[in-house]
């Protein structure tokens, strides 16, 4: 089974990752802090989640030597023009709490109706290894909701409200939550990449 590099310094975002991967039994795990020379700090310069998941790939690669993941993710509010979009983690500054994200953009929000608080949450996931660079995107639509609700995840989960649902991604249980989520889909749309990886490298070995 492929050894597969989490190339996440965010400690969150590193373990939702971990725990969808080995729920689809697609790889063994590498945590950013069980390899040598993971880089601490990569500015993510892009325009792009594309262009940010890309230079925190190739980077972490070359760093570690490791086969490995990075992701970006965006989320895009109608009402706001689809801001934050890259800048989502820095939204309300380059050192922002997850607390001050959020009540940034409820307060942006502050007296608009909730049938217009439509939004989508966005990940792009780039793959590096010794042959190949790869991406996979998953998308969740849902809306903001008007105050904070629940007490799991991180990031947004507390304000954003999934399509067909009327709990904030906070109020699921984390198995719910990786079923629908945008990183759940953009994982899944990654495992078909990485089978399809590991059937070609049968197939080669077979001919």
């Amino acid at each position: 089974m492929t050894h597969l590099l989490i190339g996440s310094n965010n400690a969150h975002k590193a373990e939702e990752m971990r725990a969808i991967i080995e729920a689809q039994s697609l790889a063994t795990i590498l945590m950013p802090t069980s390899v040598q020379n993971f880089p601490t700090d990569i500015p993510e310069t892009g325009a792009t989640l594309e262009e940010n998941a890309y230079i925190k790939t190739v980077a972490i690669f070359h760093a570690t030597g490791r086969t490995c993941i990075a992701d970006d993710t965006g989320l895009e509010v109608d009402a706001l023009g689809g801001a934050p979009g890259v800048h989502t983690a820095r939204y309300a500054g380059e050192s922002a709490t997850y607390a001050e994200n959020r009540a940034k953009m409820l307060a942006e929000l502050a007296g608009i109706a909730p049938e217009q608080r439509t939004a989508c949450f966005r990940t792009v996931i780039c793959y590096h290894d010794d042959l190949r660079v790869a991406f996979a995107e998953g998308v969740c639509e849902g809306r903001i909701a008007t105050e904070e609700r629940g007490e799991a995840g991180f990031g947004y989960d507390s304000i954003f409200i999934p399509e067909g649902f009327e709990r904030t991604f906070a109020e699921m249980s984390a198995e719910e939550k990786h079923r629908i989520s945008h990183r759940g889909q953009a994982l899944k749309h990654f495992a078909e990449i990485l089978r399809s990886y590991h059937d070609e490298a049968v197939e080669n070995t077979l001919s």
